[in-house]
């Protein structure tokens, strides 16, 4: 996201982080298939792992979760007087299908953490795509 955010040239206007859950990873790098997948793409991850906090809810207007399990969580979290829309990245891909997640490749092989890109990179192209024309981005 952070890639297309920069290609779009709206760096001074959008805000990017991730975060999980859970704190297991605290402060760790991504996964490093993850990183090669990336840097295969011409992608660096560099960030840290963070658990999300309450001031996330008021500070970004979105909040979005890999699957399910993590929207369930970040629901119960959210404070009552948050505005942040909580849903599933995978929402703004128009490919996917309805309620459609994105898996955790941890387990699988080489192969899991490419198509896991494959599904995010197209669900933030969607989200940027959403962002521009509902908030008049350009």
């Amino acid at each position: 996201m952070r890639s297309l955010v920069a290609k779009a040239e709206l760096g001074t206007l959008v805000s990017v982080d991730s975060s999980g859950t859970d704190a297991y990873h605290a402060g760790e790098l991504p996964d490093a298939r993850s990183r090669r997948a990336a840097e295969a793409r011409g992608m660096k991850l560099e960030h840290r792992a963070r658990q999300v906090v309450a001031a996330d809810f008021d500070r970004f207007d979105y909040l979005l979760a890999m699957d399910q399990n993590n929207l369930a969580l970040l629901k119960k979290q959210s404070p009552r007087t948050s505005r942040a829309r909580l849903a599933l990245l995978r929402s703004f891909d128009v490919t996917a299908p309805l309620l459609a997640e994105v898996p955790d490749p941890y387990y699988g092989g080489p192969s899991g953490f490419d198509d896991v890109l494959d599904m995010v990179e197209r669900a933030c192209a969607g989200l940027l795509a959403h962002l521009q024309t509902e908030h008049a981005l350009r």
